[in-house]
This record gives structure tokens, C-alpha cells and sequence, in this order.
């Protein structure tokens, strides 16, 4: 009892107490005592200074690889355009104490104690999520723990849909995504096709645009539960209206995935997809230039199809993940606060003004762009007429210093060595 008595006075020690190590800049310091600190309470304990050195000291070898990236980063062109540069802030908030602390569940609903700013933070990250896509809470909702972008559409398929329901998405070598149930002739390539049943739609080769009819007269005959708007190479903008109405008539749930251009459309620069939607999701590192998660956007209100909050939050946690990235969560909330100032706008309106004009060089140089162009943040270059494919495209590329990646065209059979190649341009403002 003296000794828990002692405890609890130590614990409630004056502010000043010299243990305190949480002094600006927070994001910098260790969250235990320093060396000094146990040198003069504890003689002998030697521990405290390994964890309070800094990364140079203590592991060169990672040190000196961190280095190496960066100065890839910044003497090459980064052309991928599921890539970008986050912010200074970002990288401080995720490198931050909040790492240290477990929170299984939600906020005001944990399984451990000391939360009580845990959840203010994600909280807050919750409540910008909302504002830099302008939704108004009353009918719309955010999960922001999922842990990234194919996690986050499992989520959603094992929420709202019973094994072996049906999925239609755009296919893989016509841009589609792996998350979105990919499989071959032979194979169940994504876990999304071993649990369900899907179904691709395709793009009019002749035209590089989504067959907006063809998908319509499929989707008569399948009967799809739910279906995705959404793509991972794709250089136009969906016709979300369309794809209302055929979910409408299949009495479908629309999955609008925007992990590609969720910053143009943060940014309101593209059409967005909640005027439409029942559930988004997101990737949060792309376009929309933050830490390495995802987001799941559902809407709320008295309509009976909208009974999504419980069943996403809970397909979340407990029933695809256990603690949340509390650091990324923090680092999310200070990238959706830049999200809604004037200079992220006009930073995504110059990746517009940029892709447009790259698309046009690319045209002018006798280079096929799938779907003749874009309208967003890449281009997707069809090599088949030059001769070569997209693998030793890239890989001659990466000799200069040039990072891109080859990626399928309509017509591929392999992934390993595709007919095209993906650029992106959400990095080219960087480079001033």
C-alpha cells in the first residue's frame, strides 16, 4: 500500500517534474525519461539511451537507406500516379508519440483506457474528412481506421454483402483495380473473387472510354448486389449518373472507389462521386497527398438502404482489423485540413494543367494514349505500335532517374509484361 501511495504521488508530480519530456517540437522527442534522468535516479540503467538517440546513431544502415531514398526522390521525376510528396506537417504528426497508444474501437467506445486524446484526434480527423469533400454529417459518415485501400473495399463487400453476392468492376486490363475481385479464365486472382461472385465490365477498345452500354445490358444479366466506379488506370472521368440508374434497376449498392483522385476531387476540380454514390472509399497517399490509409464514406439518413454505419464500422473493427494507426490517423487530419485551403486547389488545378499538356506531347510524339487523352491526374500510354512493352519501358526509364510502371492495356494477357505504361503528374508541381 506505501509503495502505490508513493506511486500515485510521483504520478502527480508537479508539471515541472524534470521526467517531463514533452517540450515543442513534441514530434521530435522521445515520449520516456532521458539518459540524464536515469543516470541521476537509477545508477546503472543504461537502457533509456538507446531509445532517445536519434535514428543516425542508432541504426546507420536504416539511416543511410532513408537517405538514399530521399535523394532519389528529389533527383528523379516521380511519374507514378498512385504516388506523391506528403507534407513536412504529415510526416511530423506520423511520426509523433501517438504511435505509442492502442485504442481498439471508436471514439468514446475503447477497450483501453487513456484515450481521451486519441479520440480527439480522430475525432477532429473525422470531422475535416467530412468538410474537405463538403458532406454534410446529417447524411453522411466516415470510417478513417482502415489501414489502406484493398482493406478498406473488403470492408465494405463483407458489410453489406453475404458470401458469394455478386460484384461487377471495371476488369483489371482495362484499368480496373485487384480489390475490385480480379480473376482469369483458370484462376481466382483477389480474395474478393474467392468470397463473392463477380463480374467485369469493359472498355470499347475502339474508343479507350468504359462501355457504358455493355455494362448496362451485363448487369441486366448477372444481377449484380453491388457495383464499383472506380479504376486504377483509367484517364477519364466516370459517368457516376449512368451507373446510378443501372444500380437503381439491379437495386444495386454504388461503390464509388476515388482512391485515385480523391485530392481532385477534395480539391473540386473533377465531378464528384457522392452526388451519386451510397459508399466511398479512398486511398488517402495519392492524389490526395497524405499518410498511408484509407477512408470509407457512407451515407446516413431515414432511407432503409442506408442502415451503413454499423454494419462498415463494425466490418472494420472488429471484423477485419484490431488497433488503429493512431499516427496515421493524426497525420490524415492534418493533410484533410491543407485539402481545404486555397493553395491545395490550386495545386491540383496545375496537375490538371500539367497532365493535359504532358497527354498532348506524348500525342504529338506519335505515342498511343489509351482513350486518346485524360481528364485527370495520368495518362496511359499503349506501346503495342512502338514495338515494346511496358516492363523494359520502365526499367530503361528507372535508368535515368525516371520512375513510371508498366501497367496492362485492353488486349494483355500478362501483368509481368503488360503493353502500356502509367504516368502520373500529382508530384510535377514539386519540381520547381
Amino acid at each position: 500500500m506505501a509503495m502505490a501511495m508513493a506511486l500515485l504521488r510521483r504520478l502527480s508530480s508537479p508539471l515541472n517534474h524534470p521526467t517531463r519530456p514533452f517540450i515543442t517540437p513534441l514530434c521530435y522527442k522521445s515520449s520516456l525519461p532521458d539518459e540524464a534522468v536515469y543516470e541521476k535516479e537509477k545508477p546503472g540503467v543504461t537502457w533509456p539511451k538507446q531509445l532517445n538517440a536519434p535514428l543516425e546513431v542508432v541504426d546507420p544502415e536504416i539511416a543511410d537507406i532513408i537517405e538514399h531514398e530521399k535523394a532519389r526522390q528529389w533527383k528523379g521525376l516521380e511519374l507514378i500516379p498512385s504516388e506523391n510528396f506528403t507534407s513536412v506537417s504529415v510526416m511530423q504528426a506520423v511520426g509523433s508519440v501517438m504511435t505509442n497508444k492502442y485504442s481498439e474501437g471508436y471514439p468514446g467506445a475503447r477497450y483501453y483506457g487513456g484515450n481521451e486524446y486519441i479520440d480527439m484526434a480522430e475525432s477532429l480527423c473525422q470531422k475535416r474528412a467530412l468538410e474537405a469533400f463538403r458532406l454534410d454529417p446529417a447524411k453522411w459518415g466516415v470510417n478513417v481506421q482502415p489501414l489502406s485501400g484493398s482493406p478498406a473495399n473488403f470492408q465494405v463487400y463483407t458489410a453489406l454483402l453475404k458470401p458469394h453476392d455478386r460484384i461487377m468492376a471495371l476488369d483489371l486490363p482495362h484499368g480496373g483495380h485487384l480489390s475490385h475481385g480480379y480473376q482469369t479464365d483458370t484462376k481466382k486472382i483477389s480474395a474478393v473473387s474467392i468470397f463473392f461472385e463477380t463480374m467485369p465490365y469493359r472498355l470499347n477498345e475502339s474508343t479507350g472510354y468504359i462501355d457504358y452500354e455493355q455494362m448496362e445490358k451485363s448487369a441486366t444479366l448477372f444481377r449484380p448486389k453491388l457495383i464499383v466506379a472506380g479504376a486504377s488506370a483509367y484517364s477519364r472521368l466516370y459517368d457516376y449518373a449512368f451507373i446510378r440508374k443501372v444500380c437503381d434497376k439491379q437495386k444495386a449498392v454504388l461503390l464509388a472507389d476515388m482512391a485515385h483522385i480523391s485530392g481532385l476531387v477534395a480539391a473540386g476540380v473533377v465531378p464528384s462521386p457522392f452526388d451519386y454514390a451510397d459508399v466511398v472509399t479512398t486511398t488517402t497517399h495519392k492524389s490526395l497527398r497524405g499518410p498511408r490509409g484509407a477512408m470509407i464514406f457512407f451515407r446516413k439518413g431515414v432511407k432503409v438502404l442506408y442502415d451503413y454505419e454499423d454494419k462498415i464500422n463494425q466490418a472494420v473493427f472488429p471484423g477485419l482489423q484490431g488497433g488503429p494507426h493512431n499516427h496515421t490517423i493524426t497525420g490524415l487530419a492534418v493533410a484533410l485540413k491543407q485539402a481545404t485551403t486555397p493553395e491545395y486547389r490550386a495545386y491540383q488545378e496545375q496537375v490538371l494543367r500539367n497532365c493535359f499538356k504532358f497527354a498532348e506531347a506524348l500525342g504529338e510524339m506519335g505515342y498511343d494514349l489509351v482513350s486518346g487523352g485524360t481528364e485527370n491526374h495520368l495518362v496511359l500510354v499503349n506501346l503495342k505500335n512502338k514495338g515494346i512493352d511496358g516492363s523494359r519501358v520502365e526499367k530503361v526509364l528507372e535508368a535515368v532517374h525516371i520512375a513510371s510502371n508498366k501497367n496492362t492495356v485492353p488486349g494483355d494477357v500478362s501483368a509481368m509484361v503488360p503493353g502500356g505504361i502509367r504516368m502520373g503528374n500529382s508530384s510535377f508541381p514539386f519540381r520547381v
